[in-house]
């Protein structure tokens, strides 16, 4: 089967990311740091499993993104059960190569604007009269910028909401890791192009 067309069959490679998140999931659970920051931390991956398991047989992605979704989910569950200041190979790096704290934050705000922009740019080529171009990376970057902006506020509202409570959650988010993530996408999807054309080649 090609990828985005209709189908009413699972394909291996999706159940198995799926027991992978799973499995993730049910280990993240059991004794987190903090339960709370746990929930705050998981839930967008939860809706986001939602949505494709809704999704799925309607408008199937392709595996690139599928994949991306998982290690983007997989983030945000790691997070939620150390936090996002305790991840401990993220405080090996920090302790072994003197860096000024974890920078486990910085993977996760990263995939906040990689993998979305990635979401963005097929659902539009493939749901939209948008075709490859300066239109459409306009559009992706502006998709991208306005979802990071809404968790910005979500964030704000849990801490007003919660007070202290809230304040390992709120430590994760940030626009500069965002914004490396989207600056990434400019640069891997051109050079994606050009291997298609076999233009650029992969050494590998």
């Amino acid at each position: 089967m090609n990828q985005g067309q209709t189908s009413k069959t699972t394909e291996p490679l999706h159940l198995g990311l799926l027991v992978i998140f799973a499995l993730t999931l049910i280990w993240s659970v059991i004794n987190p740091k903090d339960l709370f920051t746990w929930f705050l931390e998981v839930f967008p991956a939860l809706i986001g499993l939602a949505v494709i398991i809704i999704t799925y047989h309607r408008f199937r992605l392709t595996n690139l993104v599928y994949v991306l979704v998982l290690v983007h989910a997989l983030i945000l569950v790691i997070g939620g059960h150390y936090t996002y200041a305790e991840m401990p190979f993220f405080n090996w790096l920090r302790d072994n190569f003197h860096l000024a704290r974890n920078y486990y934050d910085r993977l996760g705000h990263f995939a906040q604007g990689f993998v979305p922009a990635i979401i963005c740019r097929e659902v539009l080529l493939r749901k939209s009269p948008l075709k490859r171009g300066k239109l459409l990376s306009f559009l992706v970057i502006c998709i991208c910028l306005a979802i990071s902006a809404s968790y910005e506020l979500i964030e704000w509202g849990v801490a007003e909401a919660t007070g202290s409570a809230a304040d390992a959650f709120q430590g994760t988010q940030g626009m500069y890791g965002i914004h490396n993530g989207i600056c990434l996408w400019l640069c891997v999807v051109p050079l994606f192009r050009l291997y298609r054309l076999g233009i650029f080649m992969i050494p590998f």
